[in-house]
């Protein structure tokens, strides 16, 4: 237990990159009809929702993957999610298992974990600002 409580980081930031580049894959395949294509049809420039949702999709993944502006990004993707399910699966069946929601479903908690926890401490964002992440872990900063 000693060994996943020391790793805990890094556990974390794994769980970021790997939720990150899956939701920017598939709003790269959405919108560029790349990586085994869309889902259907590829939504037009400016289409609503499924354009705006596949560019939030690719931007907000990357950010997320990157830990770049991290918690924004991921309340935003988990929204996005929140919304796909109960628009879009939720009104043909109640449960993601007999919609086809549990993508949307598990994306949306996914995220939201990612807004509560933070990115992490292999994040972009911590790179850039070390001492806010050593305030953080309750090591002293000096100035």
């Amino acid at each position: 237990m000693d060994l996943l409580d020391k790793n805990q980081g890094l556990f974390l930031a794994l769980y970021r990159i790997v939720l990150g580049l899956l939701f920017a894959c598939h709003g790269a395949a959405t919108l560029f009809d790349v990586l085994g294509g869309a889902q259907g049809p590829v939504p037009t420039f400016g289409q609503w929702p499924g354009w705006w949702a596949a560019a939030i999709e690719l931007v907000g993944g990357i950010l997320v993957l990157l830990g770049l502006g991290a918690r924004v990004a991921a309340v935003l993707c988990s929204g996005t999610m929140a919304y796909a399910y109960f628009v879009v699966h939720q009104p043909q069946a109640l449960f993601p298992i007999e919609n086809g929601g549990e993508k949307a479903a598990l994306f949306c908690w996914g995220f939201l974990l990612i807004a509560v926890l933070g990115p992490g401490r292999w994040a972009l964002s911590t790179l850039l600002t070390p001492s806010r992440q050593l305030a953080h872990d309750g090591a002293e900063v000096t100035r």
